[in-house]
């Protein structure tokens, strides 16, 4: 199956892979890789970086939302074979390597298995790598406050709560929110459609995933670009506010 690549701003792209999403930033023949979904996904994430007139080489750094199976599937691919920096937030650095792990049990996917649309998803996780062992040999913390020197610009936004370090990433000149999950606008286990935090079962926190709405709530941006679902425009502050309503 081919990358579905979406263009949303200049220099701006969201790539749907399976049941995740990842963004490419580019300026000129350099890029800067957000997010690289499950392990299965792997050619489809190379054919989007070719897709966009770019490669794997021209990564100038892959940048992790969070460090579940579904957005850090290549990363140490991408950082083992080309030298690619893989950053991520300082407190979800020691999650990329496997020091511990923070994500939703098979035990806890059993016994919400009754749900709608959790066992097909499930079985599809599997298939695609989401219980795979994937530690980052060398992850990086971000190595600066603001806005990061890489394409794009992108501005790390500390959201925790779905993990402890949670990172969304924003995009001010562009009015673009880069969100992982810490809003989405739709998920195989969710009849929900449009802005929404992730089902309970899949945060470390929840009090804290439904506190970094607020922090989402106070960004310029209409543009939002979510680890699962499609683009979402329109104020990001409203649709904070939305998936707020939903969650109490």
């Amino acid at each position: 199956m081919r990358a579905d690549v979406q263009q949303v701003a200049d220099g701006t792209y969201l790539v749907h892979g399976s049941n995740t999403n990842w963004v490419i930033l580019t300026e000129g023949d350099a890029v800067t890789l957000i997010d690289t979904g499950y392990p299965g996904d792997r050619e489809q994430l190379l054919d989007s970086l070719a897709a966009v007139g770019s490669s794997p080489q021209a990564v100038a750094a892959v940048l992790i939302t969070h460090a579940h199976n579904d957005h850090l599937g290549s990363a140490e691919f991408l950082r083992a074979t080309y030298g690619t920096p893989v950053q991520l937030h300082e407190a979800e650095v020691p999650h990329a390597r496997r020091d511990f792990l923070h994500q939703v049990t098979v035990g806890t996917v059993l016994r919400n298995g009754w749900r709608p649309g959790v066992l097909p998803w499930a079985v599809h996780s599997l298939r695609v790598g989401g219980t795979a062992h994937l530690p980052v040999a060398a992850p990086e913390p971000f190595p600066a406050v603001g806005a990061l020197d890489l394409p794009g610009r992108p501005v790390p936004v500390h959201t925790p709560g779905h993990t402890r370090g949670h990172t969304s990433f924003h995009l001010p000149d562009a009015g673009v929110l880069i969100s992982g999950d810490a809003l989405v606008s739709g998920h195989p286990t969710s009849r929900i459609r449009g802005p929404q935090l992730l089902p309970d079962m899949f945060h470390h926190e929840r009090a804290r995933a439904l506190a970094s709405l607020d922090i989402l709530e106070d960004l310029p941006a209409d543009v939002l670009l979510p680890g699962h679902g499609p683009v979402h425009r329109g104020p990001v502050g409203q649709a904070a506010r939305r998936a707020r309503e939903h969650a109490l």
